[in-house]
């Protein structure tokens, strides 16, 4: 979506007292003063695009010396936001003071080389590592672990790692570290990332990730989201809408769900318990705990 800027728009002849009615009508909606953009688009944008058109409109009011940077970089990265504050825009000035907050706008200032940044179109932005570290510096365990799983199996190669070991002494390094040490680029959504999360919280062995599993003969009965061999259990979480995804033509989510279904009977015919979960699981640790007792109880029994 464009962004009319007060600037242009004044020189091209257009008053504020025009901006200010056309603001009121709804046929322009306030981005952050001095930005506007067409009322009707805006209304039928999601919360993270709303979130990335005042990340434009903030960066074009700074100079070259300071990067978009933390949870706003990890959305121009393409990263998924989950239960992020997307009040302020974060920005990073290459210096040692002069951070600042306000109402709409986070200035982080610290150390900040050429290898951290890189550039999306006409903005400069953190790296993914260095913005996989930032954001583990500064947001809780979950949400950082969401957005640097996506981040891993997105850019192959990157190493926050690295990162970490020039930041000595540096706030929020324990917490970057152990989200680091925690990452994994094989989970495939945001709630997969969030259920390794929950396993580890509720006191599970760390899971095998992807894991297929195959007949006596060597035929793929299927790929499990995670497995505990040690207990002849699989875990998957359930979305609800990979049943509607990628159908082939002529088939239909009620086949998908049989499908799957008949997935699940060859799993449990191979001698492997099945748990599963969805969304609202995540939110009753205790009640998938037990299920995972129990599933485990059972599976031992067959082992």
């Amino acid at each position: 979506m464009e962004l009319i800027r007060r600037q242009k728009a004044l020189a091209e002849g257009h008053t504020d007292d025009e901006l200010g009615r056309q603001c009121k009508s709804g046929a322009l909606v306030r981005v952050r003063p001095g930005t506007y953009a067409a009322g009707a688009g805006f209304a039928e944008l999601s919360a993270q695009d709303r979130y990335l058109l005042r990340i434009r409109s903030t960066a074009a009011a700074h100079n070259a010396n300071i990067a978009i940077s933390h949870v706003s970089a990890a959305a121009l990265l393409g990263l998924p936001l989950w239960n992020v504050d997307l009040r302020r825009v974060h920005l990073t000035r290459a210096s040692s003071s002069g951070g600042r907050i306000t109402q709409a706008r986070h200035l982080h200032a610290s150390p900040l080389d050429a290898a951290d940044c890189t550039t999306i179109g006409d903005l400069t932005v953190t790296s993914p590592q260095r913005t996989v570290v930032d954001v583990g510096r500064t947001e809780d365990f979950e949400q950082s672990v969401v957005i640097g799983d996506a981040a891993v199996r997105t850019y192959y190669g990157i190493d926050p790692a690295a990162v970490i070991a020039t930041m000595s002494g540096w706030p929020g390094l324990p917490a970057a570290r152990r989200v680091c040490a925690f990452l994994d680029g094989r989970s495939e959504s945001v709630g997969e990332s969030r259920s390794r999360v929950l396993l580890s919280r509720i006191g599970l062995p760390t899971p095998e990730l992807q894991h297929q599993v195959f007949s006596a003969d060597g035929l793929l009965l299927g790929r499990a989201d995670f497995s505990f061999p040690e207990f002849g259990v699989l875990g998957e979480f359930d979305g609800r809408i990979k049943y509607g995804r990628l159908l082939r033509p002529g088939r239909t989510a009620g086949d998908a769900v049989f499908e799957e279904k008949r997935r699940e009977d060859a799993l449990r015919d191979a001698g492997w318990e099945m748990v599963r979960w969805t969304w609202s699981d995540l939110d009753e640790p205790q009640d998938l705990r037990r299920r995972f007792d129990r599933a485990i109880a059972r599976g031992r029994a067959r082992i």
